[in-house]
C-alpha cells in the first residue's frame, strides 16, 4: 500500500460502508459526500457496519488503487455516525493498529495561540 506519513491527507467516512463496493462506487461517494475527487490526491477510508472490515482507496499515478484489511478479531474502534472526517497520517495509522479514534482529544495549536494573544 502507498505509504502512511504523518502528513497524509485523510479523509474518514464515519458511516457504515458496505464492503461489496467498488472503485467507481467509493470514488463517487468521496465526490458526493466529501466533495474531493479521489484523483487529487489523499486516502480515503471506509469502514464496515460491523467495524471488522476497512478499505482505503487511493489514486496511484495512473489509476484507482484499493487496499482491504478484515480483522479476525476486535473491531476498529471510532465513533459510528453519519459524515466524515480528515484526520492525520498518524490517527490512520493509530486506527488500524487498534487504537480507539473516539478518545483522541486534540490540545490547541500553541502557535495559534500565541498569534492571538498579541
Amino acid at each position: 500500500m502507498k505509504g502512511i506519513t504523518s502528513d497524509s491527507e485523510v479523509y474518514l467516512w464515519l458511516g457504515a460502508m458496505d464492503m461489496r463496493a467498488g472503485f467507481e462506487r467509493l470514488a463517487a461517494l468521496a465526490a458526493e459526500h466529501m466533495s474531493r475527487s479521489v484523483m487529487a490526491g489523499g486516502l480515503y477510508v471506509f469502514v464496515s457496519r460491523c467495524r471488522r472490515r476497512v478499505k482505503i482507496l487511493y489514486w496511484d499515478n495512473d489509476g484507482y488503487a484499493l487496499w482491504y484489511k478484515r480483522l479476525e478479531a476486535g473491531t476498529f474502534r471510532m465513533a459510528q455516525q453519519e459524515g466524515t472526517e480528515r484526520i492525520s497520517g498518524v490517527d490512520l495509522e493509530q486506527l488500524l493498529s487498534g487504537m480507539d479514534l473516539s478518545r483522541i482529544i486534540l490540545r490547541k495549536n500553541a502557535e495559534k495561540s500565541l498569534y492571538q494573544a498579541a
